[in-house]
């Protein structure tokens, strides 16, 4: 398995073989589930003894389980937040497999380290985060939100300590009742509390929605989430007066942008991210609309030692690494052992420039006001919200989600599109989330059309 030989060349070659045609499918297939009854009909049988061979294992996964799964680079891929990454990252991504690089030491794995972090400082400045901000890629989002929480109660723990203050009985996290799930999932593996303050009628939260929450919990409150650009809706909250809040409170705030904070990067989408530059902590997904491929979350952290306080992992054989004064991204985040997740994006916004990632966020946003209008313009169709960012919501007025579930399950088995249904206050509701520029208006069009 592992000696250079004709059999290991041949295998490899079978794998760059795929690996090539798929990157350059002129038409990527979009494709559907199957169910476990016909995949364990058509797939089973392939781990044995002996093995079957590298040619008849890619057979088997181009020819049957490739085909069991949704692209999610397909242009009509508008469910969720579709994922559409450059031919550059596709490809570099290959390298760093090949490579067999530990990105988690700088010992290990300095010059791949070094690329990541010109990615980080980078972004770090477009957010308006001051210099010697950093972090590190972690896996997605959800280990990106809960990293910087680990962070946040720990700076919480350290400064009672220092106070000769006794930590409360429950810790406590404020975040919108809009916010993401993740949220909720870390402080359950966290062990502390949701308090979730009401956003506007337009699902922003406001500094004063969160000035209440902490006036009811107090010193509990280790930390507060903004969202920029909520998964449902897009929905940017009004971080500027949180930031007030939480600057004048002393209180750390976090900015969950894993979708949004990418439209940061144009113009005139800039200002609807305002106060973001006095956040501690970060988070953005270059597998979403940063064009990389799964799975990459950049956190970033205003203070960085702050997150080496609450993360670096201490044992005897760790000590050459931890010991050194070197920057180690296993000690930002909650994961030792990493991958150097962020070079794919490295790579490719240094083939392509940044002003070409600029056009494409832009295209996408573009788009979504144009769908928009178009949706408005529609008899039967109406908007539940104005976009923001690259998110569009509207109804088909009459149906139930019966009637929304029949119309998805027709539009995947035509291969037209994969789009799912969502809900908003109780109401079934349809979306498109747009991220791919080979994402048309007239494919938007043809799948309204479907709704006559």
């Amino acid at each position: 398995m592992h000696a250079l030989s004709d059999e290991t060349r041949a295998t490899v070659d079978v794998v760059l073989d795929y690996a090539r045609r798929r990157a350059l499918y002129a038409d990527v297939p979009l494709d559907k589930p199957l169910t476990p009854r016909d995949l364990a009909r058509l797939a089973s049988g392939s781990i044995t003894p002996e093995g079957i061979g590298a040619r008849r294992a890619a057979a088997l996964f181009e020819n049957v389980l490739a085909p069991a799964c949704v692209s999610t680079d397909h242009p009509g891929y508008l469910s969720f937040i579709p994922s559409a990454p450059t031919k550059a990252s596709i490809a570099f991504d290959l390298i760093v497999s090949a490579s067999a690089i530990y990105g988690g030491s700088w010992m290990e794995g300095s010059g791949a380290i070094f690329a990541e972090n010109e990615v980080l400082h980078w972004l770090a400045s477009e957010f308006g985060m001051p210099a010697g901000s950093g972090g590190v890629f972690v896996q997605g989002g959800t280990i990106g939100n809960l990293s910087a929480l680990v962070a946040a109660r720990d700076a919480a723990r350290r400064r009672n300590r220092e106070a000769r203050r006794p930590d409360p009985a429950r810790w406590v996290v404020v975040c919108s009742a809009e916010a993401h799930s993740s949220i909720a999932s870390a402080a359950e593996v966290m062990d502390v509390d949701v308090a979730k303050a009401a956003p506007d009628a337009e699902g922003r939260l406001h500094g004063e929605s969160v000035a209440a929450a902490l006036d009811a919990h107090g010193d509990a409150v280790f930390a507060v989430v903004a969202t920029g650009g909520t998964t449902n809706f897009g929905i940017v909250d009004d971080i500027a007066s949180i930031a007030a809040v939480t600057t004048q409170r002393g209180v750390w705030l976090h900015i969950d942008g894993a979708y949004g904070l990418a439209a940061m990067l144009v113009e005139r989408t800039r200002p609807l991210f305002a106060g973001v530059e006095h956040a501690d902590s970060v988070i953005v997904d270059p597998h979403k609309w940063l064009f990389a491929p799964f799975d990459a979350c950049a956190l970033i952290y205003r203070d960085p030692p702050v997150a080496l306080r609450a993360h670096t992992q201490k044992a005897e054989y760790l000590d050459t690494i931890t010991e050194k004064a070197d920057w180690n991204p296993s000690d930002l985040g909650v994961q030792l052992t990493r991958r150097a997740r962020g070079l794919p994006l490295w790579y490719s916004l240094a083939t392509y420039g940044t002003e070409e990632y600029r056009t494409a966020i832009t295209y996408g946003i573009d788009l979504a006001h144009r769908i928009a209008d178009e949706i408005r313009a529609r008899e039967g169709l109406s908007l539940v919200r104005d976009p923001q960012l690259s998110v569009v919501v509207f109804r088909r007025d009459g149906w139930t989600l019966a009637d929304y579930q029949a119309w998805s399950e027709k539009l995947l088995d035509e291969q037209h599109a994969f789009v799912v249904p969502s809900s908003h206050a109780g109401e079934p509701v349809l979306r498109f989330a747009i991220i791919s520029p080979l994402t048309t208006f007239e494919l938007l069009t043809s799948i309204l059309d479907t709704l006559a």
